[in-house]
């Protein structure tokens, strides 16, 4: 029987914020719970911890991510490297730094740091040399990436990261990553919003189907 810390009312019981539950208590496994039952945490310092699925929900269609003619010379032009889960460590911390990610808490960085060290939460950098110059973390599912958070040190690196990615998971079967919420940032790489009970369906039994190390290939 599933620990009943890990239950959670079902997503579409959400109130009008997409709102879904609160508690006082987060780990890898429960956030695991959370999210493969459509649900993710996210909350500020001196708040109880709020589990959200909003009504709609933001993703990129990851076999449709869009790439701008002025990023797609980029890309040509740029020497740089993608890697996987090499730097997930100095991308969640960077993700937290560069933007003043107060939600990024201790215990969310920690809960996050487990995830990984389980083969359940994935990194994709991008180096320019030996620097690390934007990244990218989330949780894989069956057919979902839950993107949680991406920073970027040079100009329009974090798109970069989210192009490759975008590729690198629909070669192996994950055709949603999740934004959650749509910025213009993510409006102009191909995010758009989907109902709820969409996002939903495209859950799986399966939520360890991509459980491991990943390791960066060229196509």
């Amino acid at each position: 029987m599933r620990d009943p810390r890990y239950r959670f009312p079902p997503a579409d019981s959400a109130d009008e914020h997409g709102l879904v539950a609160r508690s006082n208590f987060i780990d890898a496994e429960m956030a695991f719970a959370a999210h493969s039952q459509g649900i993710f945490p996210w909350y500020n310092p001196g708040e109880p911890i709020l589990w959200w699925s909003p009504d709609p929900r933001a993703i990129i269609p990851t076999a449709a991510v869009h790439a701008s003619r002025s990023l797609r010379k980029l890309m040509r032009r740029t020497n740089y490297r993608l890697t996987l889960d090499t730097a997930f460590t100095a991308v969640i911390d960077y993700c937290a730094s560069c933007h003043g990610a107060t939600w990024i808490t201790g215990e969310m960085r920690q809960t996050y740091l487990a995830l990984h060290e389980q083969g359940r939460a994935h990194s994709c950098e991008l180096w320019q040399g030996d620097e690390l110059i934007g990244g990218l973390y989330g949780v894989a599912l069956e057919r979902i990436y839950c993107g949680e958070s991406m920073f970027s040190l040079r100009p329009s690196a974090s798109k970069i990261v989210l192009v490759r990615l975008c590729a690198y998971l629909a070669r192996i079967g994950i055709d949603t990553l999740d934004t959650q919420f749509l910025t213009p940032h993510l409006i102009s790489m191909g995010a758009v919003h989907i109902p709820r009970r969409d996002y939903l369906a495209r859950l799986t039994d399966n939520p360890d189907a991509h459980r491991g190390r990943w390791q960066w290939q060229e196509p």
